[in-house]
């Protein structure tokens, strides 16, 4: 879901909206929906959660999409496609240095890290390699996937003691509170005249209730369960859901080239999961 995502957000900004505004209703959206799920508490045990909240809401949210989004204003898409598909990696550097006792770092996990980002760079680029340096947009794209790796990590803790859904909606909520600074930036004009195509609505509806309640729900309880590394690697399986809807909804071309990378992919998460073999005991 979030792969085609891409694409959702591409026609709507072909359709007059905004990246601020974008983000705006699919996480207002979100969290008004996220009720209906999530219990009635307001507070988390301590000040110190509740701060963690917000910043977990920072990064995974108002951060995360205002750097990506306007990244993509100012270079080309390839590059940002590229740059943030480095998350896994950053996710991993992080782990490694704050909680190097609660994951697995092998040399499978390394290769396969690799392995699965060479794919990613193949399908992104799908047989047309171009590549051009833009200080501000790739230093943009960068910081989306550091923020990511940022609210991964951040998430590893706060698993333990609260709720998926209260986590979840915590996210949404402190994500429209940290946007209030990002809406005094130029471009962060709103067009509620857009709403009214069915085409704008539409792919508002998907990005707020599946790419971002069902999604963030979703992708919260797995980081609970296998991990923050092992997760985050899954990541790389974006650009090929991209690339699928670009084809079917765009009428992009696949190339051979791209297959390779799915392959790429493929292994590398494959060598990535692996575990190793237990040595018999004498």
């Amino acid at each position: 879901m979030w792969g085609i995502t891409f694409v959702s957000t591409k026609v709507l900004i072909q359709n007059g909206l905004s990246p601020t505004e974008i983000f705006t209703y699919r996480f207002l959206l979100a969290y008004v929906v996220i009720w209906w799920f999530s219990p009635r508490r307001l507070w988390c045990d301590s000040w110190k959660d509740e701060l963690l909240m917000a910043a977990v809401g920072l990064t995974g949210g108002s951060l995360y999409f205002i750097t990506e989004n306007t990244a993509l204003e100012t270079t080309l898409a390839s590059n940002v496609s590229l740059l943030v598909c480095t998350a896994p990696i950053w996710t991993a550097l992080l782990s490694r240095i704050f909680v190097p006792h609660e994951e697995r770092f092998g040399s499978r996990l390394w290769l396969g890290t690799l392995a699965a980002m060479a794919g990613s760079a193949l399908v992104i680029f799908n047989g047309s390699f171009v590549l051009e340096l833009n200080p501000t947009g790739d230093a943009l794209s960068i910081a989306a996937a550091l923020s990511w790796a940022v609210y991964s990590v951040l998430m590893r803790g706060l698993g333990r003691k609260y709720t998926t859904m209260f986590i979840t909606r915590k996210v949404f909520f402190y994500g429209l509170v940290t946007l209030a600074p990002f809406l005094l930036l130029p471009g962060a004009d709103y067009n509620p005249a857009a709403l009214a195509k069915p085409a704008v609505w539409g792919n508002l509806l998907f990005l707020g209730l599946v790419a971002s309640f069902v999604c963030f729900a979703v992708w919260n309880k797995v980081l609970k369960e296998i991990g923050v590394v092992a997760s985050s690697n899954y990541i790389y399986l974006n650009p090929v859901f991209t690339m699928a809807a670009a084809a079917l909804v765009l009428g992009e071309r696949i190339t051979w080239i791209a297959v390779v990378g799915l392959l790429l992919i493929a292994a590398g998460l494959w060598l990535a999961e692996k575990k190793k073999p237990e040595r018999r005991r004498r």
